[in-house]
C-alpha cells in the first residue's frame, strides 16, 4: 500500500527505509505494551495490604478459611523449586486478593496474576499491580479475524520470563467470573503459552494447582442485570469505592479456599501422549461425545498444532472438573438447592430441616461441607444472611414457613448459589430424566417400570450432548459411558432403582454391545448373526427396574436440569422467526429472552432462572454445533440464519422434539406438602 501511494505521488519508495520505520514503530509499541502489562510486585505493599485486609475482613466476612493440611501440601510442593501455577475458579474480584493473602500469611511465594485491563482504574489498578497483577486485554485481537501478533508475542515472552525467573503464576482458567454459579467452559489462552513453553523446553516443568473458591454470600453482588441482557457496567474509581463501602457495612458470611493436589505438567503431558498413542479408534456406532474445544489460543489456530490444542483443552477441562469436584458446599448452597429442587411452593421449617439432614447425609464423605450445626439453625442463619428479598417467611399453624420469592431476579440469584451443587448431581439428573423419558406418557405407569439399560444409556448420551456447553461431565481421562453405568449402580445401592442380576459376564456383555453397534451400522452379515446367537443365545439385555414409590425423589432430581431444558425449548421454538430471513444475533437473543420472560409471567414456565442470556447463548452454540443455525460476521456484526437443512417448520420441529424428549417434568405435579 505504501509503495502504491508513493508511486501515485511520484515519490521514490525504499523497502529498507520502509522496513526500518515499521520496525521502529512496532518496537515503540512493544515497549508501551510491556509497560502497560507488567506487574510491579512490592513486598512492602504486600505487607501493608495484608495488614489492611486482616483489619477489614471481620467487617464483612465471618472468616476466610483454608485447610491446614492443604497449606502444608503447598509448602511441600514449593520445595521442588519449580513454579506453581494457581488456577482458581473465578467467582469474585476478591478471589485473587484473598488467595494472595492466604499464601503470604503462610510464608508461600505470592504469584504474578493475570488480570483483565478493565481493572486498570485509578489508584486501585496500580495497587493491584503492586500486589502482583499484570494486565492483559480482555480481547487480544481488536479486529475479528486479524491477529495482533506483537501483543501475543509480548504476552508470551512476559509469561515465560516470569516463570523462568522463579515466580509463581495465577490465572483464571474460565476467563471471567461465572455468572451462573456453575463452572464455565475453560479458555486455554494463557495455559497454551505455558504448555508450548514446556514442549519447546523453555520450561523444565511447572506444578498446576487447581483452586476452588466459594462464598456463603457473593461480595460482588448478583449478576441479574447481565442475565437479563444488560451490559456489565465498566469498573471505575467511584464504583470501586462504592463497592468497598457497601461491603464493609454488610455481612457476607464465610469464604472458603480449597487448594487441590498439585500435578506436574511434565507427568500430565507424558500420560496424555501415552494415552493418545495407544487410544483405539472408535468402533462404528460407538457412543462418542467429543469435548468442546476452546477456541482461545494466544498463538492462534494457524500456528498451534491440533494435537497441542487438544492437549491444552484436555488439561483445562481436567482442572475445571477437579476444581468443581473439590468446591466446598456452603450453607447457602445447600439451602437454596433444596428450595429450588424440592420446595418452590414453600415448606415448613421442620420438613425443611429433615430434607437438609438427608442432603448432608448424602454428601458426607463425598463433598466437604463448609458449615456445621443442627439443620434448623443452619436454615435460620441462611434466611438472615440472604434476606427476605430472596426468601419469604411466614407462619403456618404456629410454625415457620419459608418460600423462595417467585420473581425472575430472586430466582436467578437463588439459582447462583444452588448451582454449586449441580455438577455433583448432574449425572444422576441426566440418568433419572432418561428413565422417565422412556416411560409411557399416557398415564399407565405401574408400581414398577422395567427398562433396558442400553436404551437408558443411549438416551443419556443424547442428553449429555445437549448439555455440552453447560457442564464438563467427565475428565478427558474418564469414560462417560462408564460414569453413567456407575451412576446407575449408585442409584441402585440407594434403592432408587434396582438392577436384576446380570445374565452374562462382563466380557460377554461387551461382546453383545459390540455386536449391537455393528448390527446398527449394517456391518454384520447373516452368518455372523447366526454364530452370535449360537454363542450367546437370544437372551435380553440388562434391565433396570424403576420403583415408582421413589417418584417424588426422582422428580426432585429431574428438576435440577429442568430449567435448562425449558430455556432450550423456547430458543428452538423461537427459530421460526428465522424462516426465510436472517437476524442480528443480539436481536434474536433479546427476542428469545423476552419470550421466556413472558412465559414465566403468564405462568407457562415455572422456572424464573430460565430467563437467562447465558443459557440462550449456550443453546445457540449447541445449535451451531448441530449445524441448525449458522453465524455470519460482517464488519463486526454477527448475523444469525438457518442452515439449508432446517429452512422449514418441519426441520425446526425435529430439533424441538429432540430436546422435548427430556422435558418430562411437565407430566408430574405435586403439592408442597408432598
Amino acid at each position: 500500500e505504501e509503495r502504491q501511494a508513493a508511486e501515485a505521488q511520484g515519490r521514490e519508495f525504499s523497502d529498507t527505509e520502509s522496513y526500518t520505520k515499521m520496525l521502529e514503530k512496532q518496537n515503540k509499541r512493544a515497549r508501551k505494551v510491556m509497560m502497560d502489562m507488567r506487574a510491579k510486585m512490592s513486598n512492602v505493599l504486600l505487607q501493608i495490604t495484608s495488614w489492611i485486609i486482616y483489619k477489614l475482613l471481620p467487617c464483612f466476612l465471618t472468616g476466610a478459611v483454608a485447610h491446614p493440611a492443604q497449606i502444608e501440601m503447598l509448602k511441600a510442593a514449593s520445595q521442588r523449586n519449580i513454579p506453581l501455577i494457581f488456577l482458581p475458579l473465578h467467582r469474585s474480584h476478591l478471589d485473587y486478593i484473598l488467595v494472595t493473602f492466604m499464601l503470604l500469611n503462610n510464608d508461600l511465594r505470592c504469584p504474578v496474576i493475570a488480570a483483565g485491563n478493565n481493572l486498570r482504574i485509578p489508584f486501585f489498578g496500580e495497587a493491584l499491580r503492586g500486589l502482583g497483577a499484570f494486565y492483559i486485554k480482555r480481547k487480544i485481537d481488536p479486529v475479528t479475524g486479524k491477529k495482533d501478533i506483537v501483543y501475543r508475542a509480548i504476552l508470551n515472552a512476559y509469561l515465560q520470563h516470569s516463570l523462568k525467573a522463579g515466580h509463581n503464576g495465577e490465572f483464571f482458567i474460565e476467563g471471567g467470573r461465572t455468572r451462573t454459579g456453575k463452572p464455565c467452559i475453560p479458555k486455554g489462552g494463557i495455559l497454551s503459552v505455558i504448555v508450548e513453553a514446556f514442549l519447546e523446553k523453555t520450561l523444565e516443568d511447572v506444578l498446576l494447582v487447581p483452586v476452588s473458591v466459594n462464598y456463603e454470600r457473593l461480595v460482588d453482588g448478583n449478576f441479574v442485570t447481565e442475565h437479563l441482557g444488560q451490559r456489565k457496567p465498566p469498573e471505575t474509581f467511584v464504583s470501586a469505592i462504592s463497592a468497598i463501602w457497601k461491603a464493609v457495612k454488610s455481612n457476607y458470611g464465610v469464604m472458603r479456599i480449597d487448594f487441590n493436589q498439585p500435578f506436574s505438567l511434565k507427568e500430565l503431558v507424558d500420560a496424555f501422549k501415552k494415552t493418545h498413542e495407544h487410544q483405539p479408534r472408535p468402533e462404528p456406532g460407538e457412543r462418542l461425545l467429543l469435548p468442546t474445544k476452546s477456541s482461545t489460543s494466544l498463538y492462534g489456530t494457524d500456528i498451534v498444532q491440533e494435537d497441542n490444542r487438544y492437549l491444552v483443552d484436555s488439561i483445562a477441562r481436567h482442572v475445571v472438573y477437579d476444581c468443581a469436584s473439590a468446591t466446598s458446599v456452603m450453607s447457602t448452597n445447600a439451602v437454596t438447592f433444596l428450595l429450588l429442587t424440592q420446595f418452590r411452593r414453600g415448606v415448613t421449617l421442620s420438613v425443611f430441616a429433615r430434607a437438609l439432614d438427608r442432603l448432608r447425609a448424602e454428601l458426607e464423605g463425598l463433598k466437604d461441607l463448609g458449615f456445621t450445626g443442627d439443620s434448623e439453625s443452619v436454615i435460620k442463619y441462611v434466611l438472615e444472611l440472604l434476606g427476605e428479598h430472596l426468601i419469604e417467611r411466614g407462619t403456618i399453624n404456629g410454625e415457620l414457613f419459608v418460600k423462595p420469592v417467585n420473581t425472575v431476579p430472586a430466582m436467578l440469584e437463588l439459582a447462583y448459589y444452588a448451582n454449586t451443587l449441580m455438577p455433583f448431581y448432574v449425572l444422576e439428573s441426566i440418568v433419572t430424566t432418561a428413565l422417565y423419558a422412556l416411560m409411557p406418557q399416557d398415564g399407565t405407569i405401574s408400581e414398577k417400570v422395567t427398562l433396558l439399560e442400553e436404551d437408558i444409556l443411549d438416551l443419556c448420551h443424547s442428553f449429555c450432548d445437549i448439555l455440552r456447553y453447560e457442564f464438563i461431565l467427565n475428565k478427558p481421562c474418564q469414560d462417560l459411558d462408564a460414569l453413567l453405568r456407575e451412576t446407575l449402580t449408585k442409584m441402585s445401592d440407594r434403592d432408587l432403582i434396582s438392577i436384576p442380576k446380570k445374565l452374562h459376564t462382563e466380557a460377554e456383555l461387551e461382546a453383545k454391545r459390540m455386536h449391537r453397534r455393528l448390527w446398527l451400522n449394517n456391518d454384520i452379515d447373516d452368518d455372523d448373526e447366526e454364530d452370535y446367537y449360537h454363542t450367546y443365545g437370544n437372551e435380553e439385555e440388562n434391565e433396570v427396574v424403576v420403583h415408582m414409590t421413589q417418584c417424588v425423589h426422582h422428580i426432585n432430581t429431574i428438576a435440577i436440569l429442568a430449567p435448562i431444558t425449558r430455556t432450550y425449548l423456547t430458543v428452538v421454538n423461537y427459530l421460526h422467526r428465522l424462516l426465510g430471513n436472517s437476524q442480528l444475533e443480539s436481536e434474536f437473543i433479546k427476542g428469545a429472552l423476552t419470550e421466556i420472560r413472558q412465559m414465566f409471567d403468564n405462568q407457562e414456565c415455572e422456572f424464573g432462572e430460565s430467563v437467562s442470556v447465558e443459557m440462550i447463548k449456550n443453546c445457540l452454540r449447541l445449535l451451531e454445533k448441530w449445524s441448525v443455525v449458522q453465524v455470519g460476521c460482517t464488519a463486526g456484526v454477527r448475523l444469525l440464519s438457518l442452515t439449508q437443512d432446517y429452512t422449514s417448520s418441519a426441520g425446526i420441529e425435529e430439533v424441538y422434539q429432540k430436546i422435548q424428549t427430556f422435558n418430562c417434568i411437565q407430566h408430574f405435579t405435586f403439592d408442597s406438602h408432598e
